[in-house]
């Protein structure tokens, strides 16, 4: 029985292996979607947004003070917000005060050097 030579069965043949490519693809891939993922969480956590105070005291110093109307108002609406503490707070409304007479008027004349000193006192008494 030893000499029955059987011609069905063939020797072993070697197959190509790629799933050690396939699994060195996935942990780079895995590798690099948590890389992206922790630099967007370390820029949201560090960006960080203007505060109300911040952006109106912005304005305040970008002011156009020639066209006296507007800059009352926006003095007016923008030195409520910016004026946190005790000392900015009393400086605004006495600035306030001295606005007064360019509202509601339909013709204003240009701001006194009072004003406008008292305008630039008040900005930079605002801690922002």
């Amino acid at each position: 029985m030893n000499e029955l030579k059987i011609n069905d069965i063939k020797g072993l043949v070697s197959i190509l292996d790629y799933s050690y490519f396939i699994y060195i693809f996935l942990i780079v891939v895995i590798i690099l979607i948590l890389v992206i993922l922790f630099l967007q969480i370390i820029r949201i956590f560090y960006k960080r947004k203007k505060s109300d105070e911040q952006i109106a005291y912005e304005i305040l110093e970008k002011l156009d003070l020639n066209n006296t109307k507007d800059a009352a108002y926006k003095i007016t609406k923008y030195g409520r917000v910016a004026s946190t503490d005790n000392r900015s707070k009393r400086l605004f409304f006495q600035l306030e005060e001295k606005l007064e007479k360019y509202k509601y008027k339909k013709d204003v004349a240009k701001f006194d050097k009072d004003i406008i000193n008292e305008y630039k006192r008040f900005v930079d008494a605002i801690d922002v």
